[in-house]
């Protein structure tokens, strides 16, 4: 069976190496664009922040990508996001989900929970974690509390390895941290795409104060040294019909 930390064999795709598939027709974009118009789309219209930072791979830290949050909150304590891979509305895909907790929260989760989960303070603080657009004075205020907050990152579509669309086990990716921090090439290219620069940003940041948890199962792999995988396996399913006798 499939492993998140395993190359799956042979896989479609084009040969302009995007998703398989054919061309969006005239009848389809049209139909599209109504249903866009008469439905709601509610939880999508709940979306609030835009975030850019970078993630690495639990089981292969060498493996270092972009990623771009789209957050909506559901409390004062809580934040699910839909991650993508950029932010081109035409050629953005959308890799996995990543769900933050405040630290409070963070701090009732059970030991063997928390070690799922990785610390945003360092790549707030060191000018990784970005929002695109938005006035420094708002964003700074956000980063206050974002900087004490743990996220749980499922990567569903391991784009950085070729794959063509989302395939194998989902990979648990972890934040940049100054044991492994992001190479200066990944973050200088995001820096030049929107004019700004992360070492500048890590000197206007130093007034952001840390979370005062005492004791964090999080970021695990700094104690541990070692990264998770997740292994699919076949197992026996209750279908909720009693055997013949």
């Amino acid at each position: 069976m499939t492993s998140s930390d395993q190359t799956p064999g042979p896989m479609p795709g084009r040969e302009d190496g995007t998703v398989p598939g054919k061309e969006m027709t005239v009848g389809q974009q049209m139909l599209d664009k109504g249903a866009q118009i008469m439905q709601s789309l509610k939880p999508i219209g709940k979306i609030s922040q835009h975030v850019c930072t970078f993630a690495l791979y639990s089981h292969d830290m060498t493996r270092q990508i972009e990623t771009h949050h789209y957050l909506s909150r559901v409390n004062q304590d809580f934040w699910q996001c839909a991650v993508f891979d950029s932010d081109d509305p035409t050629t953005s895909r959308l890799i996995g989900v990543e769900y933050i907790v405040s630290d409070a929260t963070f701090e009732s989760l059970p030991p063997e929970e928390q070690k799922l989960w990785h610390s945003h303070e360092y790549e707030i603080k060191s000018g990784l974690w970005i929002n695109p657009g938005l006035p420094g004075l708002i964003e700074n205020a956000e980063l206050q509390t974002m900087a004490k907050t743990f996220g749980k990152f499922w990567c569903t579509w391991q784009v950085d390895r070729g794959d063509k669309l989302p395939l194998g086990a989902p990979a648990l990716m972890v934040s940049p941290q100054s044991e492994s921090t992001v190479s200066e090439e990944v973050v200088k290219k995001r820096d030049d795409k929107y004019q700004i620069s992360s070492q500048k940003l890590m000197s206007s940041r130093t007034d952001i104060k840390s979370s005062e948890i005492l004791i964090s199962y999080a970021d695990h792999w700094k104690q541990s040294g070692k990264g998770f995988a997740i292994d699919v396996r076949q197992v026996e399913m209750n279908t909720g019909i009693l055997p013949f006798p």
